[in-house]
């Protein structure tokens, strides 16, 4: 069995929850040969062109990075230099090409935040929430060229018993996800683990979050509009549409914090179209018609 800390594996990965895979497994003496990841974009107010948190993660640690636009054939070339014996994906946000994929021939694993088949796709995490799905799990699965398709090596289920804010979830289920891979790794390249196919007919699929998800209507269902608030809590945030009558206007509100208590949703905090975040009783007290 290969020792943990003489493992090569390169790590795809671009998002916050790529970062958390990635602490926990520096906890637990895997570190990646080579990060690749997507190239630095403009971000904030004033558009300055920066790395993302993976990148940033890996050159802390002195390990090479790739962030290519295009995983192309000058990619293939650099990631054969590393000589790695298995590639590791977490929320890259990239379909991987065969070409990538044959470098380290079904060596490539994928953390997924859901118990697969259900919730493939780009938002398992809110989707769960929004569906009040709690006993949810984690999977690691073999990468092949269709999305979240590849064969089981591994799942463990999780069971929630409130729902936190999104970020609470996705750190508790990225550090369970690298966890669980940790686990299996050295076995799974020594070829001890055995393979399970999904049971493609009971696949379930979750869709990229637009903006516009966000709305909530307060008089809908109470415990539903929790959900919603704490799902989209990190992007877009739940928001309701204001009639402001003093100026004539309707306005954006952004819900920040929330409960659920008692069968009732409780607004904490918001933050008003143009405004700075506020108690919603001062909101209400300030823009009471």
């Amino acid at each position: 069995m290969p020792n943990k800390t003489s493992i090569k594996f390169a790590y795809f990965g671009s998002s916050r929850l790529s970062v958390i895979v990635l602490d926990e497994l520096e906890k637990l003496a895997f570190l990646p040969t080579v990060v690749v990841t997507t190239p630095d974009k403009p971000q904030g107010r004033k558009l300055i062109v920066q790395p993302n948190v993976v990148k940033e993660w890996a050159l802390s640690k002195n390990i090479p990075v790739l962030d290519p636009a295009k995983l192309d054939d000058s990619v293939v070339e650099k990631l054969k230099g590393y000589d790695c014996q298995a590639f590791i994906v977490a929320s890259y946000g990239k379909i991987i090409p065969k070409r990538i994929l044959d470098i380290v021939p079904e060596k490539t694993l994928n953390i997924h935040p859901s118990l697969l088949p259900k919730y493939r796709g780009p938002s398992p995490l809110p989707t769960a929430m929004l569906d009040d799905a709690k006993d949810t799990g984690v999977s690691i699965m073999r990468l092949d060229e269709e999305m979240d398709h590849g064969p089981i090596v591994a799942q463990k289920p999780i069971h929630v018993n409130e729902w936190p804010t999104y970020e609470d979830f996705e750190e508790m289920m990225a550090r369970e996800g690298a966890q669980l891979l940790a686990s299996i790794l050295p076995d799974w390249i020594a070829g001890k683990v055995k393979e399970k196919a999904q049971d493609h007919s009971q696949a379930t699929y979750t869709k990229k979050i637009i903006k516009e998800d966000g709305l909530i209507d307060l008089t809908a269902d109470a415990y539903s509009n929790f959900r919603k608030i704490q799902a989209y809590h990190e992007w877009p945030k739940a928001y309701f549409i204001f009639e402001n009558k003093n100026e004539n206007k309707n306005i954006r509100v952004k819900i920040t914090q929330a409960s659920f208590k008692n069968g009732k949703l409780e607004i904490e905090k918001v933050i008003p179209e143009g405004k700075k975040e506020m108690s919603y009783k001062d909101f209400l007290s300030g823009y009471s018609n």
